[in-house]
């Protein structure tokens, strides 16, 4: 985590002028110089412009063959790495002096003159420290902000705080922001009460909240130095988001607390002048300055906290620090260096990541970046972590300084961490707990895991009957895990770590008993055993848990059936339209009148169709000489088509089912989402119904809006509020038209629905 962190620097200003007062690592390695501008072709016909020009000369090719020869050999040291890659630490360089900006460089003449152990305390970064801190401590109305400097490749940031005008350190009070809308917004300001007066902790005099007296310390700056990474490492505005965070979560954090304990107690003011006189103390003695590093953390907390801050930070851990006796816990998101790597280096990252893109507003701001969560839904469960005896929250909420007033809240989050399980749902543990889900479990959670306490993970089987499959990467090396599997689980019952992740590893093959009990366990009596046993490897993020979900096909037979049913019934109306019309022209030839004088009122009107009906006034008008007899047979042979085109017209228009579309075919298709389908796609959902048991089919009506292969079984339980015994029993009725997909989400979700239905109709080609 942090990987471009160089330092952490604590830098003062007084009357004497700046001074870095501590800073950690004791040795710092020097950057090294890279490119600002493309880097020119190697070849020594292809030099540009820029590099012509500063190194023109009289004779060109002597200039060529002078220089291209440095530029060959120092091409690959010239160009950007990462800070974890292998640098070598023995080879120096110098950078040439600037005496306008007052830059002093270490290898000229006087500073080759003073003593290396002098260096080790005056040289920093390839600068002494004095003109370092002064860059580092900027003019009273730049503080009270974020701070952000960067030079050549090194990036300082922090909030720098400063003495009041009057010599006094004293509370800022409340800004708001310019341009604020509403009523009275003009007058909010004069309006509100003092924020100093807000900040007092004893009585209402606005010099209580300072100290006591006018200090020498008049500003001070916890720093951040960094390596700039390369911004062609990563997406476009990543490396400004990267800073970002860190400024947010460390540097912002710890000057809060700093600044408010000087206010209160002149604490940093007090904690520099013991810094001050212990280095003074070792530069007299002539001790290397990592020894006085060392002793400083003795007398020192600022010291102490800086070093625990600097480690956590480098190893990715919490970062435990204390502060005049004030605890803190501070961190930064797990996966924040990803944001300067190309995404092609964690391309296997996605594993179980795109579930959280619809539902990360429920882990809030702070955990919704750089944490790559699971989503927060009920269906989840948690894992309780292991933690340090000392930061055991079991001792902490038990302890004498919780308040009468908090203890039935420090009593709740005791029986919360007690009914925690990973074989409970955090629905189970809501309705357990008698807890409102969103307004009491969900903070619960969101705080165990921003502070590193628990983890969410999928819901595992009481009988350990859960399909499990090795992770792609492991954060130990594997001989390490091995090694404390072995120290943790000596049963001779248990097989080594090596054997039971192949074990594992096979069982995703097989179709049939390929759960963790079936492959591992093989014996109720080692299930608690083995249940240790996979909460151990899910701790340290070794399995991965594969889910059910599940896909509607429409076979060729299914397809065959609904047209064929479709035919018969277009056939029946219309057949049952040809006999009512027979009826009519029957009852029109023995009707009431002279049809010989009267013909056209004997013609059957109302047998006819309208399509039909405006055909004979036609033919009948314009074939004087025919018989009216000899018009309406033929009118009437014809009006039998019309019949089937009517028809089929009104069905079509009616339910708008899409017969003759593309999507009527005789091919194997896959219905993409159930929830939303077609006509036609309900059609064919109704005749899989067919001949089954009425409280199956309902069943089956209610549940296949989830078969749509992005839901997990337990959400499909959750959801439909069934059990899992039903859920078994309509896949078993339904297994023609089902395809069970024991896989993780992104991988069906990375596929898109073409793809997919192309594999699905080769999987039923050839089982078929």
């Amino acid at each position: 985590m942090a990987e471009t962190l160089l330092a952490i620097l604590l830098v003062t200003s007084s009357a004497k002028g700046p001074n870095v007062v501590y800073r950690w690592p004791p040795s710092v390695e020097s950057t090294k110089p890279r490119l600002s501008r493309p880097r020119p072709p190697v070849d020594g016909l292809e030099l540009d412009n820029p590099w012509r020009a500063s190194h023109y000369s009289d004779n060109s090719n002597g200039v060529t063959e002078t220089h291209m020869g440095g530029v060959v050999d120092d091409i690959d040291d010239y160009a950007w790495r990462r800070p974890t890659e292998s640098r070598d630490r023995s080879m120096s360089f110098s950078r040439s002096a600037l005496p306008a900006s007052g830059r002093d460089s270490p290898c000229n003449e006087e500073r080759r003159e003073i003593d290396s152990v002098a260096n080790e305390y005056q040289i920093l970064f390839d600068y002494t420290a004095q003109f370092l801190a002064g860059m580092l401590c900027p003019q009273r109305h730049l503080c009270h902000q974020k701070f952000e400097l960067v030079i050549d490749n090194l990036v300082f940031a922090g909030h720098p705080v400063c003495v009041e005008p009057d010599g006094m350190w004293r509370f800022k009070p409340e800004r708001y922001k310019p341009g604020s809308r509403g009523r009275g917004s003009r007058h909010r300001e004069s309006s509100l009460p003092d924020k100093d007066s807000s900040e007092v902790p004893l009585g209402g005099d606005t010099h209580s909240t300072a100290t006591a007296k006018s200090s020498w310390l008049h500003m001070f700056h916890l720093v951040l130095v960094f390596d700039l990474p390369d911004p062609s490492s990563s997406a476009s505005g990543n490396v400004a988001r990267y800073f970002d965070t860190i400024y947010e979560q460390i540097a912002f954090t710890v000057t809060a607390v700093l600044f408010q304990e000087q206010v209160l107690s002149n604490f940093v003011e007090l904690e520099c002048d013991a810094i001050g006189s212990l280095e003074t103390e070792y530069m007299v003695k002539g001790e290397r300055f990592s020894v006085f590093a060392s002793h400083a953390q003795r007398v020192s907390s600022i010291a102490t906290a800086m070093k625990n801050l600097y480690d956590a930070i480098k190893s990715s851990n919490m970062a435990h620090i204390t502060l005049n006796d004030l605890p803190l816990e501070l961190q930064l998101p797990p996966y924040l260096d990803h944001l300067l790597h190309s995404e092609e280096e964690f391309e296997l990252e996605f594993v179980g990541r795109l579930e959280n893109q619809t539902d990360s507003q429920l882990w809030g701001r702070e955990l919704s970046f750089g944490w790559r969560l699971p989503a927060l839904v009920p269906w989840k469960s948690l894992l309780l972590l292991d933690t340090d005896q000392e930061l055991d929250p079991y001792v902490n909420l038990r302890g004498s300084h919780v308040h009468a007033d908090e203890r039935s809240l420090a009593e709740g989050l005791i029986k919360f961490l007690e009914t925690a399980s990973v074989t409970l749902s955090m629905a189970d543990m809501a309705s357990l707990l008698d807890w409102d889900l969103h307004s009491q479990v969900y903070p619960t959670v969101r705080w165990l895991v921003h502070h590193r306490r628990a983890k969410i993970v999928d819901t595992v089987h009481n009988g350990l009957k859960t399909i499990f499959s090795i992770a792609p990467k492991f954060d130990k090396p594997l001989a390490t895990l091995a090694a404390e599997f072995k120290r943790d689980f000596p049963q001779p019952s248990i097989s080594p770590l090596p054997t039971l992740m192949a074990t594992i590893s096979n069982s995703t093959s097989k179709q049939a008993d390929n759960h963790f009990f079936a492959t591992v366990v093989q014996s109720k009596d080692l299930i608690s055993l083995y249940h240790e046993v996979v909460l151990w490897m899910l701790k340290r993020d070794l399995l991965i848990t594969l889910h059910l979900h599940v896909r509607v096909v429409t076979t060729t037979e299914l397809k065959v059936h609904v047209r064929q049913a479709q035919e018969r019934k277009l056939e029946r109306r219309a057949s049952h339209h040809l006999r009512g019309r027979r009826r009519s022209s029957h009852r029109a030839d023995h009707g009431v009148g002279d049809a010989h004088e009267h013909p056209r009122v004997a013609m059957p009107w109302l047998s006819l169709s309208p399509k039909a009906a405006r055909r004979y006034s036609r033919l009948s008008m314009d074939s004087g000489q025919s018989k009216p007899s000899d018009v309406l047979g033929s009118i009437l042979l014809e009006d039998a088509e019309d019949v089937f085109e009517e028809i089929s017209e009104e069905d079509s228009g009616d339910e708008n089912v899409g017969w003759g579309s593309s999507e009527d075919t005789l091919e194997p298709s896959m219905i993409s989402d159930p929830g939303t389908a077609s006509p036609l796609e309900r059609k064919w959902l109704a005749a899989m119904s067919e001949g089954k048991d009425e409280y199956i089919a309902r069943r089956f009506a209610l549940i296949n809006q989830y078969f749509d292969g992005k839901r997990t079984d337990d959400e499909i339980l959750y959801t439909a509020e069934i059990s899992r015994k039903q859920l078994r029993e309509v896949l078993h009725h339904y297994e023609e038209y089902v395809r069970h997909i024991p896989c993780r989400l992104p991988h069906i979700d990375v596929l898109d629905s073409y793809k997919l239905s192309c594999i699905l109709r080769d999987h039923i080609t050839c089982t078929s």
